[in-house]
């Protein structure tokens, strides 16, 4: 049961929020948006979504869950009958209502921000969410919600939502930092309530993707007693990353797509194994059939694996789908430490505009985020704080402040990890 006194803090967080800058904490990019700049912040989340769109077979209704102002409802409701979103606090719901006027199609709903109560069961085709369960402190309100998606979604419908999968912690969880769910949480859940479980991609990160299909009730169950599976073909096995016919021992390059035709419908991670030269991959990803009925499966290659052709196999049920096919494994290269963006520390669309005083560097294939240092003008920058963003590509934040003698215009940051210096970053103080 969900502790009341944490819906009203989130209810109460949120709508002081939404009156500060509601575009701000729904789009972690710049202070002070106008309409148009933020609606524009959608366009990469919605490719993404319509992405999983080919996986709907229907439609007639979408609903997302934490719509704030109403961002993704707005692209989104071109491609279903009518979309409805719910959010927790009111104040965000008044803002959606506005922004919305335009989309006879979109409906936004003030809700309890822990259930789906005000929907029948089986009356969407498609719920999705974004950037919305990492800020809820409370598990058994973040699980709820996946089980009321389920009940609302009809046979076949499509889950796509986004949480916190970074390692748990031992400090307490609140309305901006919420709770952290595991990979193997989601695999429970998908287990337990009868989804087919899809995707699980960028785990140990703060932006863990799931997606589920819904099958019957009783669907699990009914797995067990199935026999062999219809005889599939791998097609080509190549980089995930790449597209490349070889994949690396380890690192961030280390995985595999495999180009499967005949996959059976109903395979999913929970109960398929792929094996490299033996060893048991992780799964990460299964796309649906092409017009050549042939599917993507994505997988990350396993600790201690051996260089050179390795067989790749595809079981279902514990029992092979086809006969292995080869890849080729070759030595990790050497780790490379390098800056990918220099941006505001808290305006982050103000790029190397520096307008806060703060400053975040992102590298990746940091080894020890502790030899991080920093300097502009030749003095030591301040408060500096790391976060590993990704630890499967060593991606780090670096956040610090700069010296109050740092003046207006022009100046350089001097980044080195250790004894290795990198080339200067450029920006400008306003």
């Amino acid at each position: 049961m969900e502790d009341p006194k944490v819906l009203e803090r989130m209810r109460a967080d949120w709508n002081e929020r939404a009156g500060e800058d509601a575009y701000y904490y729904v789009a972690f990019g710049r202070r002070e948006q106008d309409d148009d700049e933020f609606f524009s912040t959608a366009t990469d989340v919605v490719k993404g979504l319509q992405w999983d769109l080919k996986r709907v077979r229907g439609r007639d209704a979408a609903l997302e869950i934490g719509c704030g102002p109403g961002r993704l409802m707005r692209p989104m409701s071109r491609s279903f009958s009518e979309i409805h979103g719910v959010d927790v606090s009111d104040e965000m719901i008044r803002l959606a209502e506005d922004r919305l006027r335009g989309t006879p199609n979109a409906h936004p709903h003030h809700s309890s921000g822990s259930d789906l109560a005000m929907f029948p069961d089986e009356k969407f085709d498609f719920v999705y969410s974004y950037a919305v369960f990492q800020h809820i402190p409370s598990r058994e309100v973040v699980f709820n919600y996946l089980r009321e998606a389920r009940r609302v979604l009809k046979t076949g419908g499509i889950l796509r939502c986004q949480m916190n999968g970074l390692p748990p912690h031992a400090k307490q969880y609140d309305t901006w930092s919420g709770v952290r769910i595991t990979q193997d949480e989601i695999k429970q859940f998908a287990r337990d309530q009868d989804m087919q479980l899809l995707v699980v991609e960028q785990i140990w990160t703060q932006y863990m993707w799931i997606t589920c299909r819904k099958r019957p009730a009783g669907w699990t169950a009914s797995l067990a007693g199935r026999g062999a599976p219809p005889a599939a073909v791998i097609r080509r096995v190549s980089n995930a990353q790449t597209g490349e016919a070889v994949a690396p021992v380890r690192g961030p390059l280390a995985a595999l797509s495999l180009w499967v035709e005949g996959l059976p419908d109903e395979a999913d991670l929970n109960h398929m194994t792929v094996t490299a030269d033996g060893h048991e991959c992780r799964p990460i990803y299964i796309g649906e059939p092409e017009k050549d009925g042939i599917a993507q499966v994505n997988v990350a290659l396993p600790e201690g694996l051996r260089t050179g052709m390795v067989p790749v196999e595809i079981v279902w049920l514990g029992q092979a789908v086809a006969e292995p096919a080869w890849v080729r494994i070759m030595p990790a290269g050497p780790s490379v430490p390098r800056v990918t963006t220099v941006t505001d520390g808290i305006n982050l669309l103000s790029g190397t505009r520096i307008v806060t005083g703060s400053v975040k560097v992102t590298m990746h294939e940091v080894a020890d985020a502790a030899q991080f240092h920093a300097t502009v003008e030749g003095l030591d920058v301040l408060e500096t704080e790391s976060f590993c963003a990704d630890p499967i590509s060593q991606r780090y934040e670096f956040n610090f402040r700069l010296p109050p003698q740092v003046a207006r215009g022009a100046h350089e940051v001097l980044v080195s990890l250790g004894k290795r210096k990198f080339a200067p970053l450029e920006i400008e103080v306003a």
